[in-house]
């Protein structure tokens, strides 16, 4: 027999699976470098953040827990108001009567004392009810928005620690000072008792003008970081033309504003009243004292007004700052509105699109750059009259900037104390009434005799 033929099976060659192309490579490497400077300025945030809360953990803000509760205010009142009561009732010293050194004393430090307990009772109420990323609203962007102002908030925040330090080591240095020449030209019983004294006045009056600077810096860096936000909001005119998306962030905006006016409106009263009565019985004393006023008896009057007056001074700029910023936003939109619609209002410069046949207008701000390059007569044959359909659209475009524009001017916003918008208006006000009142006692302290 024959052998059979031989079948020759051809077998199709294996499948490899293909190695990702080059490209693909390329842009996932692109995309992880794109992500990574904002991996990392979101690591610079957090690290802020962390430090700004263990700042004001050591300060004794952070009372989350009844523990903590009990240990800062035990803190404070041994430091900020026992040890110097203590040291001024129990310390004897040649001179003491003669200066009436004692009841200034025990003026200056109850006044420190009812301000530094207002700004620890308020902020750490706002810092154990929200948090610090929430009471900052830091935690209300999503990914997108916090890695374009993380940056921001990082440099707002490290300014804040300059700011502060800015203004507590020269009012350190001067109270230092001030202690060392009263020691110099009071004896007290040993120099070991005086330099006991003198590390013991400096720790209390250091540790409570922190914490009444430190709630005013706080303040100050909340409004700045909505300062932010509204210098965004003003260019994203620029960006998009879509009026109801303008609205919803302008109220999104007034809204946080107005947190920030319900969070810190009893600290702000409360400071302002605070410092006022001090600033009264400071001077009721020095104009009603019958001695002479010297760097030895009065020295505390002025380093200690120069603490209140700061934290004054930094809440009112704070809140006038944003309050302007957002009453500002009414005046750029109008001018937005008023270069849209007079940039357009001529159909010589209407352009039709291709492809839908809408009418669109020319971007505003753009508007006085057109130049042709053909001749008027010519240009004029390319230019599509509007249709009844196109301007009825295009009114309505008009009615919604309109409208955008009332809601602006009848909604400015701004930090507000129970209804009144801090702005230069409360400020004048402030300080007509604080001129009334220096006045008041200038003219019950001070007379004038003819002999």
């Amino acid at each position: 027999m024959a052998d059979p033929p031989i079948q020759i099976i051809h077998q199709p060659p294996a499948i490899q699976t293909p190695l990702l192309p080059p490209t693909q490579n390329n842009n996932t490497n692109h995309h992880n470098h794109h992500h990574q400077p904002n991996q990392e300025t979101n690591a610079d945030l957090n690290q802020s953040l962390k430090g700004l809360e263990i700042f004001l953990t050591f300060l004794g803000f952070n009372q989350s827990s009844v523990l903590s509760f009990l240990v800062s205010w035990t803190v404070f009142i041994l430091i900020g108001g026992l040890l110097p009561v203590l040291i001024l009732e129990l310390s004897k010293c040649s001179g003491c009567d003669k200066y009436q050194i004692k009841d200034f004393e025990l003026d200056i430090v109850a006044s420190q004392a009812c301000l530094a307990a207002v700004s620890l009772a308020c902020l750490s109420l706002n810092l154990r009810k929200y948090g610090v990323r929430k009471f900052l609203f830091v935690d209300r962007c999503n990914a997108h928005i916090l890695a374009r102002f993380s940056h921001q908030y990082v440099q707002q925040i490290k300014d804040s620690f300059r700011l502060l330090v800015f203004w507590s080591l020269p009012c350190f240095i001067l109270k230092v000072v001030r202690e060392v020449i009263r020691i110099s030209y009071i004896q007290h019983e040993s120099w070991w008792l005086s330099t006991t004294i003198l590390l013991g006045m400096t720790l209390s009056w250091s540790y409570v003008s922190t914490i009444s600077l430190t709630a005013s810096i706080i303040f100050h860096l909340v409004c700045n970081l909505q300062v932010i936000h509204f210098d965004d909001y003003a260019k994203l005119l620029e960006r998009e033309s879509d009026v109801l998306l303008f609205i919803e962030e302008h109220i999104r905006l007034r809204y946080h504003l107005s947190k920030i006016s319900h969070k810190f409106r009893i600290f702000l009263l409360l400071q302002f009243c605070v410092v006022t009565a001090g600033q009264i019985v400071t001077l009721f004393q020095i104009t009603g004292y019958s001695g002479i006023i010297t760097v030895i008896n009065g020295g505390d009057f002025a380093v200690s007004s120069v603490v209140q007056v700061v934290g004054i001074i930094l809440c009112l700029h704070a809140a006038t700052k944003i309050s302007h910023r957002a009453q500002g936003i009414a005046s750029v939109v109008s001018r937005w509105h008023a270069l849209a619609t007079c940039g357009s209002g001529d159909s010589s410069h209407m352009r039709v699109s291709n492809s839908a046949g809408n009418l669109e207008a020319p971007n505003p701000l753009n508007s006085l750059q057109i130049t042709y390059s053909e001749s008027d007569l010519e240009s004029a044959d390319y230019i599509a009259m509007p249709t009844n359909t196109q301007l009825a659209s295009y009114m309505s475009s008009y009615h919604k900037r309109q409208a955008f524009v009332m809601y602006l001017q009848n909604n400015p916003g701004g930090i507000t104390i129970f209804g009144w918008t801090v702005d230069r208006g409360l400020i004048n006000t402030i300080f007509f009434i604080e001129l009334t009142l220096v006045t008041f006692v200038l003219g019950k302290t001070i007379v004038f005799t003819s002999k």
